[in-house]
């Protein structure tokens, strides 16, 4: 699969982990790649801006500064997001709003700017990044999971809306993935999620990435207001 031309692409939280494996994939494709970072900036080819996206101002000069370098987004892949992970008892107030701010709203914020280029071109692709949790749920993520779980319902009202001016919006809801974060558990935590798991193992973070591309490809034309698993069946029946 390959872009059969070049699209601009804008990947937010893409100096690691998902992020990253989005760009170079992206990358692989011949498209004009951007991501966002959020504290220390990424190595690579890629134009890297510093974005918020608990930040309107952040937002709307990344996307100027994207705007004026390579041109209008036109595939946005919205991953940036954090976790304070916590149980019910001991989350504050804070802990709470601040996952749902990153996670939620921060994609209400990329999309809405990343629509106004889109709805003129009557063309787009806008892919977020959710979680198995966000409907299988889990104990000590309560927050984690109603922001992954209200980007299910965000993106399928999205879809509906801008599905006229041939615009899709898709989800995409990664279980276990290899990463820096899942390289820090312990052998006995490992263990415990991948016996939850059919496949028994961790995604890479290239197979999410592969899904993504799918989504933002011309093969891809007729999906809108889908959630693709990519969980080796953790939540199946979901």
């Amino acid at each position: 699969m390959e872009s059969i031309v070049s699209r601009v692409v804008l990947i937010t939280g893409g100096a690691k982990g998902i992020g990253l494996a989005c760009a170079q994939h992206f990358a692989k494709l011949g498209d004009k790649v951007a991501i966002t970072y959020n504290s220390t900036k990424p190595t690579g080819d890629f134009f890297a801006v510093k974005c918020d996206v608990t930040s309107q101002t952040e937002v709307d000069a990344a996307f100027t500064a994207v705007e004026e370098k390579l041109g209008p987004v036109q595939v946005l892949v919205s991953n940036a997001g954090i976790t304070k992970d916590l149980l019910l008892l001991r989350m504050s107030e804070t802990d709470f709003s601040s996952v749902i701010d990153a996670n939620l709203t921060g994609a209400y914020r990329v999309c809405k700017r990343a629509t106004q280029s889109m709805l003129r071109a009557r063309s787009g692709r806008i892919i977020l990044m959710s979680s198995v949790v966000g409907l299988l749920g889990s104990a000590g993520q309560a927050n984690y999971a109603a922001s992954k779980a209200g980007l299910v319902g965000f993106a399928r009202s999205l879809a509906r809306e801008l599905g006229s001016r041939t615009i899709t919006v898709n989800v995409v809801a990664p279980g276990p993935v290899e990463t820096d974060m899942t390289a820090a558990l312990t052998q006995e935590q490992r263990d415990n999620m991948l016996n939850a798991v059919p496949l028994g193992r961790m995604a890479t973070a290239q197979e999410i990435a592969s899904v993504v591309a799918f989504l933002a490809s011309q093969d891809a034309g007729y999906i809108t207001g889908a959630v693709i698993p990519v969980d080796g069946g953790l939540g199946m029946g979901h």
